[in-house]
């Protein structure tokens, strides 16, 4: 049976991200921006379009799961608890829309994060020992490898969902 597009990109991302090294939770302490890593998943480009800047991850084991870029200059923590993933999984499409950008504008000062919305922890990944992110109000983890000493390789996993979004973060230094 031949593979579709999209199984044959989740594949081969699945592939390259086994082959990466682990990384321990403290070494990602810090601020990262993100970017997507094409992947035939439905959220490939959604986060992209809607300026996403990235993660940021605190010394006491607490994250920010979610930053977007807000005015210029300005980072926005948003909280992923008013986003259930499996809608913004299926409301895909229009996440790539300007639309999209405008109506997101418009709420994302509405939905900020009060607090760090995610934990820093190590988790098994193919029986390999590496830093993981658990989101606190969504059935989400983020497991994370190493590319090299200022990029890390990003894998989410949704409960129920066999696809995965991969992506990368590059730390930013200050």
């Amino acid at each position: 049976m031949t593979k579709s597009p999209a199984q044959a990109l989740q594949d081969e991302s699945a592939e390259w991200f086994a082959s990466l090294e682990p990384v321990r939770p403290q070494d990602m302490v810090g601020l990262w921006r993100g970017r997507g890593h094409p992947s035939g998943h439905p959220l490939d480009g959604v986060l992209e379009n809607l300026r996403w800047f990235g993660k940021r991850f605190h010394p006491d084991g607490r994250a920010d799961a979610l930053l977007f870029e807000g005015a210029p200059g300005r980072l926005v923590a948003v909280d992923p608890k008013v986003f259930p993933i499996r809608w913004a999984i299926r409301l895909a499409r229009f996440g790539r829309t300007s639309s999209a950008v405008n109506l997101f504008s418009h709420i994302r000062p509405r939905v900020r994060a009060k607090s760090t919305t995610a934990s820093l922890e190590n988790r098994m990944d193919r029986d390999v020992l590496t830093a993981a992110m658990v989101y606190d109000q969504q059935p989400i983890t983020d497991m994370f490898r190493r590319i090299s000493d200022t990029e890390i390789a990003g894998k989410m996993i949704v409960g129920g969902d066999p696809r995965r979004y991969y992506f990368r973060l590059e730390k930013v230094v200050d």
